[in-house]
């Protein structure tokens, strides 16, 4: 029985290897895994989730203070914000207040919640050079890794405020007619394919050049679009399953869910970049024997646990590659 199996793994092995479209997406497939990219995924959750209420907090404190807390203009900016949490965005609009006190205690709040948001995007920069196979020696220090926290969290404020000011601006010229949606579709898909640009650039190691990233930005860009118009049913439905069992915590595992799809689209995307960039495909679904995509790969992975500048990593196969000695 064993004997067939792996001959039928084998002509589907021949067959992936083969054809380029296949191939690749196996090899983005096999390095999520061999990057235990649902860990990455995890971790990056996991950090959100306890950076996303301190952000919010921020969020409306300042709005609230340059615009005023019951201004239009505050009110679209913090919608904006929740929309990107369909159906569970509206619930956690109701637990979001702002921070009074005097000028230095409100500046002092602000940064204790602004540094304490900074873990998603730590988490972020870990998960980037875990995925390109950053040698540990080359990795930046902490306070590159804060400077480019800072820098992302500016970016996600820009771009929300330029969501925000699409958004007023297809409200105001009517969106009833179909022509009208589609093109506001498109317009979000540039925005947001822009934000992933953007912080690609950001979280990625500067010696990846923006070129490589661009493929990923626009892949994740389209599918980040596509979750949040179909986000709705999919929110929804998670929820009606979870909510008969757990009841007032449906909304956090909703927004937990929701959290680790984003997640997974954002490394997916990334994987995509970095198979491109290396031509690290096709993979071997059965082995032996090991493909030249196999074997760079896992010279990659040896090589990423250099933790000294005077550490040299050297890698082997048997048999040999062809001139090795």
């Amino acid at each position: 029985m064993s004997n067939v199996i792996d001959a039928a793994l084998r002509r589907v092995d021949r067959f992936q290897r083969s054809h380029r479209v296949p191939a690749f997406a196996f090899g983005v497939v096999k390095k999520y895994g061999d990057d235990r990219g649902g860990s990455l995924a995890a971790l990056v959750t996991y950090y959100s989730f306890l950076s996303l209420f301190p952000l919010l907090l921020v969020l409306v404190t300042v709005l609230g203070i340059v615009v005023g807390s019951g201004s239009s203009l505050a009110a679209k900016v913090q919608g904006s914000a929740l929309s990107k949490f369909p159906v569970i965005g509206p619930q956690l609009s109701g637990h979001i207040g702002t921070l009074h006190g005097s000028p230095l205690a409100l500046t002092i709040g602000l940064l204790g919640l602004v540094w304490g948001s900074l873990g998603a995007s730590q988490a972020g920069q870990y998960a980037m050079a875990q995925v390109w196979n950053v040698p540990l020696v080359e990795r930046p220090g902490f306070l590159p890794r804060l400077a480019r926290s800072v820098m992302l969290l500016g970016v996600l404020g820009f771009f929300l405020v330029v969501s925000t000011a699409l958004s007023g601006y297809t409200a105001f010229s009517g969106h009833q007619s179909l022509l009208a949606r589609v093109g506001s579709a498109l317009l979000n898909t540039v925005v947001d394919v822009g934000l992933f640009s953007t912080s690609f650039r950001i979280l990625t190691p500067a010696d990846v050049s923006t070129r490589e990233l661009l493929p990923g930005a626009v892949l994740g860009g389209v599918a980040w679009t596509g979750l949040l118009l179909g986000g709705i049913a999919l929110v929804g439905h998670e929820l009606r399953h979870v909510s008969q069992t757990y009841s007032v915590f449906a909304t956090v595992l909703g927004l937990l869910w929701w959290l680790y799809l984003s997640a997974q689209v954002v490394l997916y995307a990334t994987e995509v970049n970095v198979v491109r960039s290396r031509h690290l495909w096709p993979r071997s679904l059965v082995q032996p024997p090991l493909t030249p995509a196999d074997r760079r790969m896992l010279t990659a992975y040896a090589a990423e646990q250099r933790r000294r500048p005077d550490v040299r990593v050297s890698v082997g196969f048997d048999p040999p590659i062809e001139g090795e000695a």
